[in-house]
Parts: structure tokens; sequence; C-alpha cells
């Protein structure tokens, strides 16, 4: 799984539509459909500001592991 993938996933799993997401990052949802999709990269600002929002770790976001877990709640 690639990390835009991840994103889209995520998004969905919180039940939050990329309009949500914009909102929540100050940014329109079509920014968010290019974060999704991989025409664009997400900024690490934001990518901290989604793990926040969904309760996860960065490196969960980014695919390098499976585990959702948060660095303080490890």
């Amino acid at each position: 799984m690639k990390y835009n993938e991840r994103l889209k996933l995520e998004r969905e799993k919180n039940n939050l539509t990329q309009k949500d997401i914009g909102e929540i990052c100050h940014v329109s949802d079509a920014a968010v459909g290019h974060w999704e999709s991989g025409r664009r990269t997400i900024s690490v600002d934001m990518l901290i500001l989604l793990a926040k929002t969904y309760h996860v770790s960065t490196d969960y976001l980014l695919c390098l592991t499976n585990d959702p877990t948060p660095p303080e709640l490890l």
C-alpha cells in the first residue's frame, strides 16, 4: 500500500469526506483529492495534523509501519 492510499483509507474509516478534511487542514477538497490520488505530496505539517485527526502515527500514514498506535500511546 502507498501512503496516498492509506490517507484515503483512514479518511473513509473515520467517515469523513474530502471536504471535511479540507476544512480541517484549511485547504480545498481538490487538494485532498490530489493527496489521495498521489498527484501531489502532502506537507509534513498536514501529515502531522491528519495523524492527530485520525489518532494514528505519522509512520503509519506513511506506510512505514502497519501499527497505527501513535507514539504517546505506546
